[in-house]
């Protein structure tokens, strides 16, 4: 048995053939990184004799699959965010698997209505607070983001990543265009400054004092607690679930599809399977502190000390036709603007 993985960035995909429809094989696109798959991928390949090759990528695996067409030796592309496997569906570039192990054990809003996706892993979209700042119970939902009296006191990031697009795209499912529209403009007033980097500079900020309030995947904070160098920052803020004693929290996932051309479309549906098994979703799951898609699996070690999250029930695919709407609403308000 043999895994072959290959780190890649966008301008090298093409320098990095995947050898085709060779047996007892199973090819893989993925966003995901190294240190997350090859446990699983271990596990897989000692679990059923099939071999796993690995193309990894930062972006451009969509425009790769579109360009190989029927020609492409990909059996299943592994990526993050509702808007990426989305992407994949409009560009038909995937096809419906129709698996009764997958349906038992992903649950319908985790999953396209007709197989085109599955969720492997869930994570929230949550609030984080500064411990010294904010008191416990001053803030519990995402509408309260909007609130006059966080003023100058929220950090994010872009309102255009697709993290934040599929919050905004939830919030449209729940209030409608016209509701969300002026509680994005009421957080982009109570920002403390400009919208910039990533989840965890958020958390930094609130350490440092620039700002008491931000949005961010829960992992980003489990990764920060784990990282000697991080650490500090995580220990300042307190991880508020929004919307818990309502609708539940907002979430996004982690996710996998079958391509149209599949030259290894057995294997790679037990692939698929298997990912969504048990013992898969504890690995999955624990490697980058997220939460398992599978509801049999219960979380464990530093997300279990979290407390119980409460999600939101909302289709993903219902979030992503929301999509366009939430990118115009951004661009309406200006968000990333000054």
């Amino acid at each position: 048995m043999r895994m072959k993985l290959a780190a890649t960035v966008a301008i090298a995909l093409a320098s990095l053939p995947l050898v085709a429809s060779a047996d007892g094989e199973v090819n893989i696109y993925s966003y995901r990184q190294a240190y997350l798959l090859e446990p699983l991928l271990k596990a897989f390949e000692e679990k059923t004799g099939i071999d796993t090759n690995v193309v990894f990528a930062k972006q451009g695996l969509a425009e790769r699959l579109a360009r190989e067409g029927r020609n492409s030796p990909a059996d299943v592309v592994m990526t993050v965010d509702i808007s990426r496997l989305n992407e994949l569906v409009e560009r038909d570039l995937v096809q419906g698997v129709d698996s009764k192990v997958l349906e038992d054990n992903i649950p319908e809003n985790l999953r396209h209505p007709d197989g085109k996706w599955f969720a492997l892993t869930t994570r929230g979209r949550l609030i984080f607070v500064s411990k010294e700042r904010v008191k416990e119970g001053e803030i519990t939902t995402y509408e309260q983001l909007a609130d006059d009296k966080w003023d100058n006191r929220i950090c994010t990031r872009s309102g255009k990543h697709p993290y934040n697009i599929a919050l905004i795209s939830s919030m449209i499912a729940h209030h409608g265009v016209a509701e969300t529209e002026k509680w994005l403009a009421g957080v982009k007033d109570n920002l403390a400054r400009r919208p910039q980097g990533g989840d965890r500079d958020q958390i930094k900020a609130i350490a440092e004092g620039v700002c008491d309030v931000s949005i961010g995947n829960s992992y980003y904070y489990g990764n920060m607690l784990q990282d000697e160098n991080q650490r500090e920052f995580a220990e300042k803020v307190r991880l508020v679930f929004p919307n818990a004693e309502g609708r539940g929290t907002h979430i996004n996932i982690s996710g996998i599809s079958l391509t149209k051309s599949a030259p290894n479309r057995e294997n790679a549906i037990k692939l698929m399977e298997f990912l969504s098994s048990p013992e898969a979703q504890r690995i999955y799951a624990e490697a980058n502190t997220e939460y398992p898609a599978n509801p049999e699996v219960k979380v464990t070690g530093l997300v279990a000390e979290w407390g119980e999250i409460h999600p939101d029930d909302l289709s993903l695919q219902k979030i992503a036709e929301n999509r366009e709407a939430a990118v115009k609403m951004v661009d309406r308000v200006n968000y990333d603007g000054e």
